[in-house]
């Protein structure tokens, strides 16, 4: 049976999807192509008339993690962004979260590609950021760095943990402004 050119691109971009999620939760080593497909609703055997190899899904996952965040980013405060970001909800929600903090290890180990594709990631949020306000680009990749790693840290430390609550208070303490002004 012939699958049309819509049907076509709707599997891939759901592939996309999927893999996006799945390697936020998981890393890029711990999804296999079968489970990613089956996950996707797909045989197996589809794969590779969508991708000529899981690295370039891998590149075009991340980038379709990055710009989920980039949208809901869009018509936020600084603010918001910081509590949403710092909070135990984006936390635990990685699949959904951030690709910076779920991936930033994984990629440091990939090709030149992969990596480009993250260091893009991160130069669209960062110009995202800068139209938000005034903060100069070496203020913003401080507070974005802060906020990455204090998700990091907060993630590896058990659910259930006071230390995982604290970093996400504290960073967040720090980082929202305190009568007008950050600190």
């Amino acid at each position: 049976m012939k699958v049309s050119k819509e049907q076509v691109q709707e599997n891939r971009r759901r592939i996309v999807q999927t893999a996006s999620t799945l390697f936020r939760e998981r890393g890029f080593d711990g999804v296999g192509v079968a489970d990613l497909m089956s996950a996707a609703g797909l045989t197996h055997g589809g794969f590779y008339k969508h991708f000529a190899s899981k690295a370039d899904l891998m590149a075009e996952a991340m980038r379709c993690g990055f710009m989920q965040s980039a949208e809901d980013a869009q018509g936020v405060t600084r603010d918001q962004f910081v509590a949403h970001y710092l909070s135990r909800q984006h936390r635990d929600g990685m699949g959904q979260g951030c690709v910076m903090a779920s991936l930033g290890s994984d990629a440091a180990r990939q090709s030149d590609a992969i990596k480009s594709e993250f260091a893009a990631g991160i130069e669209n949020l960062l110009a995202i950021a800068k139209a938000d306000g005034g903060e100069t680009r070496a203020d913003l990749i401080a507070t974005l760095s802060q906020m990455v790693g204090a998700l990091v840290l907060s993630r590896g430390c058990p659910d259930d943990s006071a230390l995982a609550d604290e970093i996400l208070q504290v960073c967040r303490a720090r980082l929202l402004p305190e009568n007008g002004e950050a600190r």
